[in-house]
């Protein structure tokens, strides 16, 4: 009898970046160029120590390289972090494998290095086409960089590209989105992630709108901008599937929907969070900390039956198809109807969701209000 490999996904993260970019609260450092090989050592000690409690009956489907800026480290690191996972783990032999670069850190080598050693799909953060919106937000890059990278990368052989986009930025007008739409579309990326600025405490951005410097754009005109988005990328081919996300058929990212799905991951480096064993833990946020030692996890839950499905629902729900209603009873041998039923006939009530024959899922309305639909399963 073949015994099925539960799947796996593995996150590594890289926290080092050229610049902090203003808008941002991860766990990520400029000026530590110092730290980077004492902390790529910690990871290859951190990925060989897990190995030998990593059970034979998972497979590794998606690999997820991310930050920080990975591609502002030079490329032998990230060529020997892969090295170091094919040598410790059972990779699919068409998995995933995503790395997040940055303009102004990419070079036509580094490319090069990152498919020669199996990476296969990019993600290349751009978040406007407009060079003042950039400067404003704190990027290192312009759109014409953004551009040279792009063109970079196909003639390497990557063709899984994705390309992040913000909205809701200070001074961003809807002409200005429309533009950068227009011409993101005209460069037929295979997947657009579009995501909304939210204004964290403690960050640049927040301290110059604080003193005025800066002004958020209002929530109607935020909720204008993201039905523009979808409207528009919908019309030109991709399917939204995911609150932020749009994919050309077949170029969803495996990695997110894996977690989506509730399927299991493991977070190699500083700040990693991991989903293992129905666990969820995180390595500490101190650098340091995480050099000195890599076996320090904080435990955030270990879940119970009923945590686990509620999970479900609420991840779940951040996919525009919503829940396959059958494959819930596959997992759990219960029916999510009859097991949520006053959270379900209340967001139906609603209309923030909507129930057919097979699936649960958000209405136009419910998009809107996601978060109000996913604290009922909190």
């Amino acid at each position: 009898m073949v015994i099925k490999q539960k799947e796996i996904g593995i996150y590594i993260h890289i926290p080092f970046c050229a610049r902090k970019c203003f808008y941002c609260d991860f766990v990520s450092y400029a000026n530590k160029e110092e730290k980077i090989s004492d902390y790529i050592n910690a990871i290859t000690y951190e990925i060989e120590s897990f190995a030998k409690e990593f059970s034979n009956d998972y497979i590794v489907t998606t690999i997820y390289i991310g930050g920080g800026t990975p591609s502002s480290i030079e490329s032998t690191y990230i060529v020997s972090i892969i090295k170091e996972l094919n040598k410790n783990y059972n990779i699919q032999s068409n998995a995933e494998i995503t790395i997040e670069v940055n303009p102004g850190t990419v070079t036509r080598k580094k490319l090069q290095d990152y498919k020669k050693a199996g990476i296969n799909r990019l993600s290349i953060g751009l978040q406007s086409t407009n060079d003042y919106l950039l400067k404003e937000i704190g990027r290192i890059h312009t759109y014409e960089q953004f551009l040279d990278v792009y063109s970079m990368a196909r003639e390497v052989g990557f063709s899984n590209i994705n390309v992040d986009l913000m909205i809701a930025l200070p001074n961003q007008t809807m002409e200005i989105l429309e533009d950068s739409l227009n011409k993101v579309v005209l460069l037929n990326p295979e997947h657009i992630s579009v995501y909304s600025l939210i204004l964290e405490e403690g960050t640049k951005l927040d301290d110059l709108i604080s003193k005025g410097k800066l002004e958020l754009v209002d929530e109607e005109l935020e909720r204008k901008m993201y039905w523009k988005v979808k409207n528009m990328l919908q019309e030109n081919g991709y399917k939204h599937y995911e609150i932020s996300n749009f994919a050309k058929k077949g170029y969803e990212s495996k990695h997110n929907l894996n977690c989506w799905e509730q399927k299991e991951y493991v977070g190699f480096g500083v700040s990693a969070h991991s989903y293992y064993n129905k666990t969820r833990y995180s390595n500490t946020e101190s650098i340091d900390q995480y050099i000195k030692k890599q076996t320090d996890k904080t435990i955030h839950e270990i879940q119970k039956p009923e945590d686990e499905q509620k999970e479900y629902m609420m991840l779940g729900l951040r996919k525009i198809d919503g829940i396959c209603i059958s494959s819930f009873k596959n997992k759990f041998s219960k029916n999510p109807i009859y097991m949520f039923r006053k959270e379900l006939e209340k967001l139906v009530k609603e209309e923030l969701l909507e129930i057919d024959l097979n699936y649960i899922k958000l209405t136009n309305k419910g998009i809107d209000l996601a978060n109000l639909v996913w604290q009922e399963f909190i």
